[in-house]
Protein backbone atom coordinates (compact mmCIF):
# COMPACT_ATOMS: atom_id res chain seq x y z
CA UNK A 1 0.00 0.00 0.00
CA UNK A 2 1.74 3.35 -1.28
CA UNK A 3 1.46 6.02 0.75
CA UNK A 4 2.40 9.30 1.68
CA UNK A 5 4.40 11.16 4.38
CA UNK A 6 6.21 14.21 5.62
CA UNK A 7 9.02 14.40 7.72
CA UNK A 8 9.22 17.54 9.65
CA UNK A 9 10.31 18.94 12.94
CA UNK A 10 10.21 21.70 15.51
CA UNK A 11 13.69 22.46 16.82
CA UNK A 12 14.93 19.43 15.63
CA UNK A 13 12.44 17.14 17.70
CA UNK A 14 11.04 15.44 14.62
CA UNK A 15 8.58 13.62 13.19
CA UNK A 16 7.18 11.59 10.53
CA UNK A 17 3.64 12.92 9.62
CA UNK A 18 1.31 10.76 8.36
CA UNK A 19 -2.76 11.66 6.70
CA UNK A 20 -4.65 8.73 7.62
CA UNK A 21 -7.60 10.46 6.11
CA UNK A 22 -6.32 10.54 3.11
CA UNK A 23 -4.30 7.20 3.13
CA UNK A 24 -6.39 5.16 5.86
CA UNK A 25 -2.93 3.47 7.11
CA UNK A 26 -3.86 1.62 10.88
CA UNK A 27 -0.83 2.32 12.98
CA UNK A 28 0.37 -0.43 15.63
CA UNK A 29 3.45 -0.31 17.99
CA UNK A 30 4.76 -2.83 15.89
CA UNK A 31 4.33 -0.17 12.82
CA UNK A 32 5.61 2.88 14.79
CA UNK A 33 8.44 1.49 16.33
CA UNK A 34 9.60 0.22 12.35
CA UNK A 35 8.91 3.46 10.39
CA UNK A 36 10.61 5.76 13.75
CA UNK A 37 14.21 3.30 13.12
CA UNK A 38 16.84 5.49 12.27
CA UNK A 39 18.89 2.53 10.37
CA UNK A 40 15.98 0.73 8.56
CA UNK A 41 12.92 2.73 8.31
CA UNK A 42 12.61 6.50 7.96
CA UNK A 43 13.63 7.74 11.03
CA UNK A 44 12.05 10.06 13.74
CA UNK A 45 11.51 11.28 17.52
CA UNK A 46 7.79 10.74 17.31
CA UNK A 47 5.34 9.12 14.41
CA UNK A 48 2.28 11.76 13.72
CA UNK A 49 -1.20 10.28 12.22
CA UNK A 50 -4.04 12.37 11.55
CA UNK A 51 -7.15 10.44 11.56
CA UNK A 52 -11.05 11.89 11.07
CA UNK A 53 -12.39 13.58 13.66
CA UNK A 54 -16.70 14.58 14.73
CA UNK A 55 -16.06 17.55 16.25
CA UNK A 56 -12.61 18.86 15.17
CA UNK A 57 -10.75 19.06 12.32
CA UNK A 58 -8.49 16.14 12.79
CA UNK A 59 -7.93 13.94 15.33
CA UNK A 60 -4.21 13.35 15.90
CA UNK A 61 -2.39 10.48 17.36
CA UNK A 62 1.29 10.24 18.76
CA UNK A 63 3.76 7.11 18.85
CA UNK A 64 7.03 7.60 20.33
CA UNK A 65 9.86 5.72 18.85
CA UNK A 66 9.71 2.95 21.32
CA UNK A 67 6.07 2.25 20.17
CA UNK A 68 3.73 3.70 23.16
CA UNK A 69 1.38 6.56 22.31
CA UNK A 70 2.00 9.70 23.79
CA UNK A 71 -1.01 12.48 24.72
CA UNK A 72 0.45 15.75 23.67
CA UNK A 73 3.18 16.74 21.62
CA UNK A 74 4.03 20.42 21.64
CA UNK A 75 6.33 20.40 18.88
CA UNK A 76 3.85 18.09 16.74
CA UNK A 77 1.18 20.60 17.46
CA UNK A 78 3.12 23.52 15.32
CA UNK A 79 4.41 20.89 12.88
CA UNK A 80 0.81 20.50 11.88
CA UNK A 81 -0.30 24.01 11.31
CA UNK A 82 2.00 23.82 8.52
CA UNK A 83 0.03 20.98 7.04
CA UNK A 84 -3.51 22.08 8.05
CA UNK A 85 -3.12 25.88 8.86
CA UNK A 86 -5.74 27.00 11.59
CA UNK A 87 -7.51 23.88 13.36
CA UNK A 88 -8.57 22.19 16.29
CA UNK A 89 -7.50 19.21 16.95
CA UNK A 90 -8.60 16.18 19.31
CA UNK A 91 -5.80 14.30 21.29
CA UNK A 92 -5.73 11.89 23.82
CA UNK A 93 -4.50 15.29 26.02
CA UNK A 94 -7.60 17.29 25.04
CA UNK A 95 -8.40 20.00 22.14
CA UNK A 96 -5.59 21.87 20.96
CA UNK A 97 -6.42 25.08 18.74
CA UNK A 98 -3.05 25.49 16.16
CA UNK A 99 -2.66 28.64 13.79
CA UNK A 100 0.66 28.49 11.36
CA UNK A 101 2.44 32.55 11.59
CA UNK A 102 4.96 34.19 9.07
CA UNK A 103 7.76 32.32 11.34
CA UNK A 104 6.39 29.97 12.78
CA UNK A 105 3.06 28.30 14.59
CA UNK A 106 1.03 28.76 18.14
CA UNK A 107 -0.51 25.69 19.52
CA UNK A 108 -3.03 26.74 22.69
CA UNK A 109 -2.58 23.91 25.08
CA UNK A 110 -5.69 24.39 27.10
CA UNK A 111 -5.04 24.88 30.85
CA UNK A 112 -2.32 23.06 33.22
CA UNK A 113 -3.32 20.73 35.23
CA UNK A 114 -2.12 20.67 38.79
CA UNK A 115 -4.05 17.35 40.89
CA UNK A 116 -2.21 15.08 41.75
CA UNK A 117 -4.91 12.40 40.51
CA UNK A 118 -4.66 14.22 37.04
CA UNK A 119 -0.68 14.28 36.33
CA UNK A 120 -1.31 10.87 37.58
CA UNK A 121 0.42 10.06 40.93
CA UNK A 122 0.24 6.61 42.49
CA UNK A 123 -0.95 8.61 45.63
CA UNK A 124 -1.56 12.30 46.72
CA UNK A 125 1.32 14.70 47.23
CA UNK A 126 1.45 18.49 47.04
CA UNK A 127 1.69 19.26 43.06
CA UNK A 128 3.86 22.55 43.67
CA UNK A 129 6.73 20.76 45.33
CA UNK A 130 6.64 16.44 45.82
CA UNK A 131 8.76 15.88 48.84
CA UNK A 132 11.04 13.45 46.93
CA UNK A 133 14.68 13.32 45.18
CA UNK A 134 16.65 11.42 43.00
CA UNK A 135 20.89 11.25 42.99
CA UNK A 136 20.54 15.33 43.57
CA UNK A 137 17.49 16.18 42.36
CA UNK A 138 14.80 17.27 44.71
CA UNK A 139 11.31 18.63 45.07
CA UNK A 140 9.99 18.84 41.73
CA UNK A 141 7.16 20.45 40.67
CA UNK A 142 4.24 18.23 38.84
CA UNK A 143 1.82 19.84 35.93
CA UNK A 144 -0.09 17.88 33.48
CA UNK A 145 0.07 20.35 29.94
CA UNK A 146 -2.24 17.23 28.36
CA UNK A 147 0.75 14.86 29.03
CA UNK A 148 2.09 14.43 32.74
CA UNK A 149 5.80 16.27 33.40
CA UNK A 150 8.06 16.83 36.61
CA UNK A 151 10.35 19.39 36.44
CA UNK A 152 13.50 20.37 38.69
CA UNK A 153 14.78 23.36 38.90
CA UNK A 154 18.88 23.93 39.06
CA UNK A 155 21.75 25.57 39.10
CA UNK A 156 22.97 24.59 35.93
CA UNK A 157 20.74 22.23 33.89
CA UNK A 158 23.61 21.22 31.57
CA UNK A 159 25.36 19.47 34.75
CA UNK A 160 22.83 16.89 35.20
CA UNK A 161 23.38 13.50 34.00
CA UNK A 162 19.71 13.19 32.55
CA UNK A 163 20.78 9.98 30.66
CA UNK A 164 21.12 8.28 33.72
CA UNK A 165 18.74 9.38 35.40
CA UNK A 166 15.61 10.28 33.69
CA UNK A 167 14.87 6.71 32.25
CA UNK A 168 15.11 6.00 36.22
CA UNK A 169 12.47 8.79 36.81
CA UNK A 170 10.56 7.61 34.24
CA UNK A 171 9.69 4.61 35.69
CA UNK A 172 9.31 5.28 38.75
CA UNK A 173 6.31 3.56 40.88
CA UNK A 174 5.01 7.26 42.04
CA UNK A 175 4.33 7.87 38.01
CA UNK A 176 1.75 4.78 37.02
CA UNK A 177 1.55 6.50 33.02
CA UNK A 178 5.48 7.21 33.26
CA UNK A 179 6.62 10.57 33.11
CA UNK A 180 8.79 13.41 31.05
CA UNK A 181 11.71 14.74 33.19
CA UNK A 182 12.93 18.28 33.12
CA UNK A 183 15.53 20.00 34.37
CA UNK A 184 15.84 23.52 34.19
CA UNK A 185 17.75 26.73 35.13
CA UNK A 186 16.28 30.15 35.48
CA UNK A 187 18.41 32.36 33.41
CA UNK A 188 16.33 35.44 33.50
CA UNK A 189 13.52 37.41 34.79
CA UNK A 190 11.47 36.40 31.78
CA UNK A 191 13.74 33.26 30.54
CA UNK A 192 14.87 29.60 31.02
CA UNK A 193 17.43 26.83 30.20
CA UNK A 194 15.85 23.43 29.30
CA UNK A 195 16.81 20.00 29.22
CA UNK A 196 14.01 16.93 28.82
CA UNK A 197 13.92 13.24 29.02
CA UNK A 198 10.80 12.58 27.20
CA UNK A 199 9.31 9.54 27.99
CA UNK A 200 8.77 7.18 25.65
CA UNK A 201 11.72 8.74 23.10
CA UNK A 202 14.34 9.89 25.66
CA UNK A 203 16.66 13.00 24.83
CA UNK A 204 15.66 15.06 22.22
CA UNK A 205 16.89 18.23 20.67
CA UNK A 206 13.25 20.25 22.16
CA UNK A 207 10.21 18.87 23.53
CA UNK A 208 7.55 21.33 23.45
CA UNK A 209 4.94 20.01 26.21
CA UNK A 210 7.96 20.14 28.75
CA UNK A 211 9.04 23.83 27.72
CA UNK A 212 5.19 24.49 28.63
CA UNK A 213 4.83 22.66 31.46
CA UNK A 214 8.01 24.22 32.78
CA UNK A 215 7.77 27.36 32.31
CA UNK A 216 3.84 27.06 33.84
CA UNK A 217 5.94 25.54 37.16
CA UNK A 218 8.09 28.30 37.10
CA UNK A 219 5.46 31.20 37.03
CA UNK A 220 3.35 29.46 39.19
CA UNK A 221 6.03 29.29 41.73
CA UNK A 222 7.00 33.03 40.97
CA UNK A 223 10.46 32.12 39.50
CA UNK A 224 9.94 34.08 36.27
CA UNK A 225 6.76 36.10 34.60
CA UNK A 226 5.29 35.30 31.34
CA UNK A 227 5.52 34.89 28.75
CA UNK A 228 8.91 33.32 29.18
CA UNK A 229 11.34 32.35 26.50
CA UNK A 230 12.42 28.84 27.20
CA UNK A 231 15.74 27.89 25.58
CA UNK A 232 16.80 24.42 24.85
CA UNK A 233 19.52 22.78 22.38
CA UNK A 234 17.39 23.24 19.31
CA UNK A 235 15.97 26.63 20.22
CA UNK A 236 14.08 29.14 21.85
CA UNK A 237 10.16 28.76 22.23
CA UNK A 238 7.70 30.86 23.71
CA UNK A 239 5.31 30.68 26.43
CA UNK A 240 3.14 32.55 27.68
CA UNK A 241 0.22 31.33 30.40
CA UNK A 242 -1.87 33.36 33.28
CA UNK A 243 -3.32 31.33 35.90
CA UNK A 244 -7.39 30.20 34.88
CA UNK A 245 -6.38 30.54 31.25
CA UNK A 246 -4.59 28.25 28.74
CA UNK A 247 -0.78 28.14 27.90
CA UNK A 248 -0.28 29.74 24.28
CA UNK A 249 2.94 28.08 22.52
CA UNK A 250 4.38 29.76 19.84
CA UNK A 251 7.80 28.77 17.91
CA UNK A 252 9.53 27.57 14.20
CA UNK A 253 7.75 24.46 12.73
CA UNK A 254 9.62 22.72 9.71
CA UNK A 255 8.11 20.55 6.84
CA UNK A 256 11.70 19.01 5.45
CA UNK A 257 10.10 16.99 2.99
CA UNK A 258 7.18 15.01 1.67
CA UNK A 259 7.71 11.43 0.27
CA UNK A 260 6.03 8.36 -0.75
CA UNK A 261 6.74 4.97 0.86
CA UNK A 262 5.29 1.22 0.57
CA UNK A 263 3.53 1.01 3.92
CA UNK A 264 4.00 -3.00 3.56
CA UNK A 265 7.66 -2.50 4.41
CA UNK A 266 6.20 -2.31 7.79
CA UNK A 267 3.63 -4.42 9.01
CA UNK A 268 1.24 -3.48 11.15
Amino acid sequence: MDGRFHKMHGLGNDFVVIDARVDGLTMSARRARAIADRRTGIGCDQVIVLEHASDADARMRIWNSDGSEAEACGNAFRAAALLLGEAVLETHGGRVAIAREATGATADLGPPRFGWEEIPLAYALDTTSLPIGWDGLADPAAVNVGNPHIVFFVDDATAVDLEALGPVIENDALFPARINVNVATVTGPSSLSLRTWERGAGLTLACGTGAAATAVAAIRAKRVVAPVTVAMAGGELSIDWSPGDGIRMTGPATHVYSGEIDWDRFPA
